[in-house]
Parts: structure tokens; C-alpha cells; sequence
């Protein structure tokens, strides 16, 4: 397309539209705005020179966005109440739309203005972290931020009227999956711009931060100097700063397109940081500047609790916070309202990407102490409503502005809500990234601390759940291989010669299971009248090495008992081990209902013995000795046996740690909540919240 070439009305000199949906164009010469009509050029007013912002952007640059390439054809800088301003770069695509590039603190946002009228509720019913219904997005939308904003510098072609040093009203909103929307009430209705924020690297420009060389438009050296103390005075963000202090002095400065004016001599405390200003650090993989310090207090019980942010830059990242308190520290960065979830029936609890937050306080915090630079207007006694919410080791912290807590500025109350995210930072990390020796350790559990021990639950877990599948497969493969097995018939004599009841020689009953063939043989020592023992001798039988060994005894018993001793002989060593099968079982029936207790079966299990050729030794005894009906009982020894009860001692043992790690945190979460307003193990019942 052809560009409209013409002169400036106001100087002369050419200007030219090379968009055909443009509006105006900045003439580069006097900086008017010229507006073209259906009869001639327009001249709308002069504008401000652009700030140089550090921005990777320049008008001219070329991109290609979802797949439509666009150029960069202008910039116009806004300034809004609270302090501070943000580029707006337009877009012009090349199936004709135009999109409106939102540059402020690093971040981008994208948007294009919607076609249609889209009913919005007016400005004063607007409130920040409510939700806005009625635009056409998909997602619920959450008011940011509503202010008012001042046109005050621009450059190259736009695609609206632009009038210099207009303020208007706006509303911006943000949605989960990045979306973004504005409300502009500068016009009648209100106009929707939605988008949503995008990476630098989406926008596919090329030449992106290389930018062409301009005039320096920063804080010349000579003007470095505090105009209360003359004190040289570096500035190590010129292009984001809106207010400095001196180091000098101690002033609080306002720096307005590159001049400083003295505001007010703040009060000189013993605030110093543990980092000084200037020190750079690697975060995200940029190296970041610290440019401010500041000291912030909330009130409890009449009594003030401080804590320190250090503000950290880079032009390509934007701003960062480094927060110390309690000698602990965070690294935080701004998170979009719409984003969190929060609950309107349980206000204690919000949710950031799936994760459940914790409310841990909700104060109002005063800034106490400045030092260095700050991109918005900061004052001492600036006061803001405060919540922090926990979920270790991240901290979601919510900050309002406004409503009781507003300050006049710029004609109207501003109102703001803004969430970031404070990820916990060993103090090793800190010293670490900033060359930093000797910070103080802390002695308090931090509110986002995590208990560094936790991992052990894991490993529990995953050692628990090996040894309970190999207990298991051990317990279903490993049956036990049967090395004797016999039956006898209990029998016993009356009074014998002995003068007691002497033990009769037995034959054993047939078994068809019998593994080593046993004869019994005598027994070489008599029995006692309140015994009724028997004794019997097993043919030998081999044990093999390194494999314990059960013992199985089953006797027929009915509401009596038998008591077998035996003992297992090694015929080559006299090694002896003993062990005993209690065998009992009574049933009954009492008040109609029928009991039993016991067992008709006992096993006992032996550690592993020797190789070698072993005999066994059993010594009966029945508690009805005299019965016509003597009872049968067998024996049967097996080897390579699983063992289920030290299976289950040996998950005790496993136990152990877990309980003790346990026991650890119990105690590590109460020293966290202990000075929470919603402390749970407050047995007082905590706050009104809670």
C-alpha cells in the first residue's frame, strides 16, 4: 500500500502514513500529533518525548504471531495515579486487525478490541479481586487493578485518537491460563480489549533487544546529584525509577522524566541491609541487580513484628523481590489475580495451579523504612492489607490497595490487588548467589519453611511396599519342605511297680505321609503320678544348613489340653535344642450362644541348626491321661519356612524412623503456626476465621 505523505501542520516538516488503518502518526520532528481527516491533517497537540524504557521493543520491528506477521508501527507511553507508566506498543497484523502490546514491569500482554458492545458493570461498581461477568473469554475474569492513566508521550502511527495528556478511567483483568482484559471508560461505552500475557519469544521478532541507538534520554551524570544535600547520587534503574533515596542524606526524591525533586527528609533509623545495594545475583538464569531496600511491619497485640524486602531488576526480566524475615528468605515474583482460586465460603483456604493454600495471616502492613530505588511512588506509612497463605515451601501473598486503606493520588483513590509467589530460599542459596558470608542463622521455623526430613516418608513408602512383596512372595512360594512327619496314639498305664504311672511302649499309628520311617522305642525314664508323661524317641532324620526350621504339632484334643516337649538331638555333636507345642482347644455354649477358644494346631519355628543327622526327643503330657479315648497328635518338621511374625517384626523395625520423623514434624509445624493468628493446634480455637 502507498503511505500518505504530507506535512506536520504544526512544524512543517513531513510525516508520513504507512498503515491505511492508522489514525494519527507522532511527527518526529516537534512531536505533534497529527490526526488525519476526510478534509486535511489534524493537529491534535504536542505529546512528550518517549522515556527510554529499556525495552527489547522499537517501533518497526516485525513479528509473526499464530502464525500473522504484524509490525510494530507505534508506542505510546501511559502514566498512572499510583506512580509510574507503561509502554503500549501497537500491532498492526496482516489480516488487518490491530493488537495492543501492554509492556509494564518485563511482562507482555497482548490484546485486540473486541468487535461487538460487551455490557460492563460502571467503574465505581468495580471492586480489585472481584470477579466481572459478561465478557466473552471463557474463563471467569478478576479485577487487578482500576485506576486512572494519563497519555503523556508517544511515538510513530496508532491506531485510535490519541489526545495528549488525556487521563482516563480503566479497569485491567486476568484469568487462569494467562488471559488478560482491559476496560477502557475513556469512551462511551466503555471499550473491551482482550488477549492475553505473552512470552517475548512468542511474539517471533527477530530483532527484539537490538535496539536501534537513540539519544540518551536517562539522568545525565551532572544531574546526579541530591538537590537537598548535593550528594553524588547513582541510579541503577533510570529508565523504571519513580522514586530514590538518597544515600547521602537520607531524602526521598522523585525522579519525573529525569529530574529530581526533593520531597521530604525521611527519619534516619539503624535500618541497614544484610545485602548491599547494588549486589547483583543469577535467579531464573539472568543476573539481577539489588536496586531497593525497604522495611515493612505488621502489628500484633500491640506488638510490631518487621521484616525486609530487597527489590531486585533486570530490563528483560523486570522486578523480583527478595524478602527476609526472621533471618529466613524467599524469592517472590508477581502472580496474575486471575490465576487463584479462592473459596467464597471458606475465605482461609485459596488454590494457585491445582495446589491448596493456607491462610497463615491477614494484617495491615505499613512501610517503615526506604532505601534506593522503587518503581512505584513509595512513602513511609504506606499501608496495605496483607494475607499470606502458605503450602510449604510457597508462600501466596495478597496485597489491596484502596477502599480504607486508600491514598489520594492523582485525583481519584487507586485500587489494587496484586498476588506473588514467594518460593523459600535456604540461607546457604542466599550467600551463595550474592557472595554473601556470615548471615545471621535463623532460629524460628518460617512460615513457608519446609521440614527438610519429609522424604523419609517416601522411602518408607517405597521400602515398605519392596518388603511386603517379597514377604508376600516368600509366604506363597515358600511352603517349607517337609523333612519328618509322624502320628501317635497317647496311651497310659496304670500304677506301675514304680509306685506311679510308668510310660507303655507304643506302636505308632500307620501315616501315609510319614517322611523318615520312626519306630518308637521305650522309654528309658518313668513318668510321675501328676504328669502322665510319655516319651518318644524318632528314627534320625537330616536337617540341611543355613534354613530355619518349624516344628508342627496337630493333636484331636476336645476341651482339654496336650502338652508336647521336645528337644532336636545332632547325633554327631550333642548339640540339643528345645522347644515346646502347648496344644489345647475348649468350645462351649453359654447364655445360647456357642464360644471356643484355642487351637487343635501349634507351630513353633527354630533358627537355622547345623548340617548334620538329628533325632528328636518328645515328651507328652495329656490333661486327661486316665481317658478311655486317648488322643492321637502328630508331628511334622519342615525347613526353608517363612516366617510371618518376623516379617511383621521386621515392619516394626521399618516403622521406627517414620514414627520418630513423624514425632519431629509434629513439633516442627506447631513452632510454625505458633505465632499464626489461625494457628490450628491452638486449643483456644484460634482466630474467628478459623
Amino acid at each position: 500500500m502507498t503511505a500518505l505523505e504530507a506535512s506536520c501542520p504544526a512544524c512543517g516538516a513531513p510525516v508520513a502514513f504507512k498503515s491505511g488503518s492508522s489514525v494519527v502518526v507522532v511527527c518526529d520532528y516537534c512531536h505533534s500529533v497529527v490526526a488525519r481527516t476526510d478534509r486535511a491533517l489534524e493537529d491534535l497537540g504536542r505529546v512528550a518525548e518517549v522515556i527510554e524504557s529499556g525495552s527489547p521493543l522499537a517501533v518497526g520491528m516485525r513479528g509473526v504471531y499464530r502464525e500473522v506477521a504484524f509490525e510494530l508501527t507505534g508506542r505510546a507511553q501511559l502514566a498512572h495515579a499510583a506512580g509510574g507508566f507503561w509502554d503500549e506498543w501497537y500491532a498492526a497484523f496482516a489480516d488487518g486487525r490491530w493488537g495492543w502490546l501492554a509492556e509494564a514491569q518485563g511482562r507482555f500482554y497482548l490484546t485486540y478490541r473486541l468487535s461487538s458492545n460487551v455490557q460492563v458493570p460502571p467503574f465505581e461498581a468495580l471492586e480489585a479481586g472481584r470477579t466481572v461477568q459478561g465478557i466473552p473469554v471463557g474463563v471467569p475474569l478478576v479485577v487487578g487493578e482500576r485506576g486512572e492513566a494519563r497519555m503523556v508521550a508517544a511515538e510513530g502511527e496508532i491506531p485510535y485518537r490519541l489526545t495528549p495528556g488525556k487521563t482516563y478511567l480503566y479497569a485491567d483483568l486476568s484469568g487462569q491460563g494467562g488471559t488478560f482484559a482491559t476496560i477502557d471508560y475513556g469512551d462511551e461505552p466503555p471499550t473491551v480489549y482482550v488477549g492475553r500475557e505473552v512470552k517475548l519469544a512468542e511474539l517471533g521478532i527477530v530483532d527484539a533487544g537490538r535496539r536501534p541507538e537513540r539519544a540518551a534520554r536517562r539522568v545525565e551524570a551532572s544531574q546526579l546529584q541530591c538537590p537537598q544535600c548535593a550528594g553524588p547520587l547513582e541510579l541503577r534503574a533510570p529508565d523504571r525509577t519513580e522514586r530514590v533515596t538518597c544515600p547521602n542524606c537520607g531524602s526521598l526524591l522523585d525522579v519525573t522524566r529525569g529530574q529530581l525533586r526533593f520531597l521530604k527528609a525521611l527519619e534516619t533509623k539503624a535500618y541497614a541491609p544484610f545485602i548491599p545495594l547494588g549486589s547483583t545475583g543469577e535467579f531464573e538464569g539472568q543476573k539481577m541487580t539489588l536496586v531497593g531496600f525497604m522495611v515493612r511491619s505488621v502489628e500484633f497485640e500491640g506488638t510490631r513484628y518487621f521484616w525486609e524486602e530487597y527489590l531486585l531488576y533486570n530490563p528483560s526480566v523486570g522486578f523480583r523481590w527478595l524478602v527476609q524475615s526472621d533471618r529466613h528468605w524467599s524469592y517472590v515474583e508477581a502472580v496474575p489475580p486471575g490465576e487463584i482460586q479462592t473459596n467464597d465460603t471458606d475465605s482461609t483456604k485459596v488454590s494457585y495451579k491445582g495446589k491448596k493454600f493456607k491462610v497463615f495471616q491477614d494484617a495491615v502492613a505499613r512501610v517503615e523504612y526506604v532505601q534506593g530505588e522503587f518503581y512505584w511512588k513509595i512513602e513511609a506509612g504506606e499501608l496495605v492489607r496483607a494475607v499470606d497463605y502458605v503450602r510449604p515451601p510457597q508462600m501466596l501473598s495478597k496485597e489491596v490497595s484502596g477502599g480504607v486503606l486508600a491514598q489520594k493520588r492523582g485525583g481519584m483513590e487507586a485500587e489494587e490487588v496484586n498476588w506473588s509467589l514467594g518460593t523459600y530460599l535456604p540461607l546457604k542459596e542466599v550467600g551463595r548467589i550474592f557472595n554473601v558470608d556470615n548471615l545471621p542463622q535463623p532460629s524460628t521455623v518460617a512460615p513457608n519453611q519446609p521440614f527438610l526430613h519429609k522424604k523419609v516418608y517416601k522411602y518408607w513408602l517405597l521400602l515398605s511396599l519392596v518388603l511386603f512383596i517379597a514377604g508376600f512372595v516368600s509366604l506363597c512360594a515358600t511352603g517349607g519342605g517337609k523333612v519328618f512327619e509322624q502320628t501317635y496314639t497317647v496311651q497310659f498305664n496304670s500304677p506301675s511297680s514304680f509306685g506311679g504311672f510308668g510310660a507303655q511302649t507304643t506302636t505308632p499309628a500307620p501315616s501315609a505321609s510319614t517322611t523318615a520311617a520312626a519306630t518308637p522305642t521305650p522309654a528309658a525314664e518313668p513318668a510321675t503320678p501328676e504328669e502322665g508323661a510319655q516319651i518318644y524317641f524318632t528314627e534320625p532324620f537330616k536337617l540341611a544348613a543355613r534354613q530355619n526350621i518349624r516344628v508342627t504339632g496337630k493333636a484331636n484334643v476336645d476341651n482339654n489340653w496336650l502338652y508336647v516337649e521336645g528337644d532336636l538331638i545332632n547325633e554327631e555333636t550333642g548339640l540339643v535344642q528345645q522347644f515346646q507345642l502347648p496344644i489345647e482347644y475348649y468350645s462351649g455354649v453359654e447364655g445360647g450362644e456357642s464360644w471356643s477358644e484355642g487351637d487343635r494346631e501349634r507351630s513353633t519355628y527354630l533358627s537355622a541348626l547345623p548340617a548334620g543327622t538329628y533325632t528328636m526327643r518328645l515328651e507328652a503330657q495329656w490333661e486327661k491321661w486316665n481317658k478311655q479315648e486317648p488322643p492321637q497328635f502328630t508331628v511334622r518338621v519342615e525347613q526353608g519356612v517363612a516366617n510371618g511374625f518376623n516379617f511383621l517384626l521386621a515392619l516394626i523395625a521399618l516403622a521406627l524412623p517414620p514414627i520418630l520423623v513423624a514425632i519431629k514434624q509434629f513439633s516442627f509445624e506447631r513452632r510454625r503456626w505458633a505465632d499464626s493468628a489461625f494457628n490450628p493446634y491452638d486449643s483456644s480455637g484460634g482466630s474467628d476465621d478459623e
